[in-house]
């Protein structure tokens, strides 16, 4: 299936597959996204969600060089938790082919996980894939 570009935006682009479950694709395009842009992308992204019925979310990181652990905790704590009240209930990720961003992933979400033990984004399903056919298949 052919992604349907919806935006494209300063650090990343986002992306509609149709399917028998409405995916929304947030691709980064470049190596790191501050803080207040990755907020803008999720904030669009939220949109979409809500206007499409989108059922599955996947971010594809594979482009990112740098792992930024507050976006981690605001894209966890606050985004995840509104996303899971509209009903997003499965969310998948692809990370880089780079060992030191995941193993920071490992440990970032662990520290989550500990700091909010009891965060809606634990109902979440959170997978990760090594390819987006992979991701879409999940």
């Amino acid at each position: 299936m052919t992604p349907e570009l919806l935006t494209e935006l300063r650090n990343a682009s986002i992306s509609f597959i149709p399917s028998q479950q409405p995916t929304l694709l947030v691709t980064a395009t470049s190596g790191y996204i501050p803080i207040g842009q990755f907020k803008e992308i999720f904030s669009i992204a939220e949109t979409f969600v809500k206007e499409r019925g989108i059922q599955k979310v996947i971010f594809d990181k594979r482009k990112l060089t740098v792992f930024h652990q507050p976006s981690m905790v605001w894209y966890f704590v606050n985004w995840k938790e509104k996303m899971f009240d509209l009903g997003l209930k499965r969310h998948v990720k692809l990370l880089p082919d780079d060992e030191v961003f995941r193993e920071s992933v490992k440990i970032g979400r662990s520290k989550i996980n500990e700091d909010f033990p009891n965060g809606l984004f634990h109902r979440m399903e959170i997978l990760y894939a090594e390819s987006l056919e992979q991701a879409l298949a999940l």
